[in-house]
């Protein structure tokens, strides 16, 4: 069987020098090729004709973490604490949401990736947790914190998808955000909260996969339910396989 090619988002960064660089977390190249994928990293700035030309040459997507999705999105006011923005950013990867869907494509977002995803979809964010979730536990342990520090556990929906792959109704997971989902998408399904009541996953039904989590799987791959995570959507990636 011919191992799938899954998308990986990007973010801008200026290096050293002040050139603009497209990259992406090396854990997730990582996490990717350990379930079997091929890892391919997809650029920002591209053109609606190229990333129309792209999508159907891969096998999946993985939506992935960074700076915020523009309150403008989801028609808030921004705060003080909403950073690292990028339209374009946005732009691309709602399109390519959008081209995923139409086509079946299977997708995973992780962090920035399911607020993004919930945004694309109708849905709304907190602009910072702290200042507008009552009672929200600490959720942003970045920077100054190991990516893989357990933060708290997930209580996990026992009729969904995602509880069938983890193969638990609980896990110990990382967070590393100031964000999360306000209000969740209409076509989504919420299957994961926090102890605080905070959204940590959702689905979409009815979708070959796609499925979205609020924590940092790829930097939790000594752990099997985070491994499974990962084997469960290259997998459906590979059924997706249009040789």
């Amino acid at each position: 069987m011919t191992a799938p090619l899954i998308g990986i988002t990007t973010t801008r960064r200026r290096n050293k020098a002040g050139y603009t660089t497209i990259q992406t977390m090396e854990a997730y190249i990582k996490a990717v090729s350990l379930a079997g994928g091929v890892p391919v990293l997809i650029p920002l700035g591209l053109s609606e004709k190229t990333l129309q030309e792209m999508l159907p040459r891969l096998d999946g997507i993985l939506f992935t973490g960074g700076g915020d999705v523009n309150p403008r999105r989801y028609g808030v006011d921004t705060h003080l604490k909403v950073d690292d923005v990028d339209s374009d950013r946005d732009r691309v990867e709602i399109q390519l949401l959008q081209d995923a869907i139409q086509r079946g494509a299977p997708f995973l977002g992780i962090c920035r990736g399911i607020q993004l995803i919930n945004v694309a979809l109708g849905g709304t964010l907190y602009t910072d947790i702290a200042d507008q979730h009552p009672g929200a536990l600490k959720h942003n342990y970045n920077p100054g914190w190991p990516r893989n520090h357990i933060a708290h556990p997930v209580q996990v929906s026992g009729e969904s998808r995602l509880a069938h792959i983890l193969g638990s109704t609980e896990v110990e997971v990382n967070s590393m955000h100031h964000q999360g989902i306000s209000r969740p998408a209409p076509a989504m399904l919420v299957t994961a909260h926090a102890p605080d009541g905070l959204i940590e996953a959702i689905e979409l039904p009815d979708h070959p996969f796609g499925l979205a989590v609020q924590w940092h799987p790829e930097e939790l791959q000594t752990y099997a339910p985070m491994q499974a995570l990962f084997q469960a959507f290259v997998r459906a990636a590979a059924a997706n396989h249009n040789p």
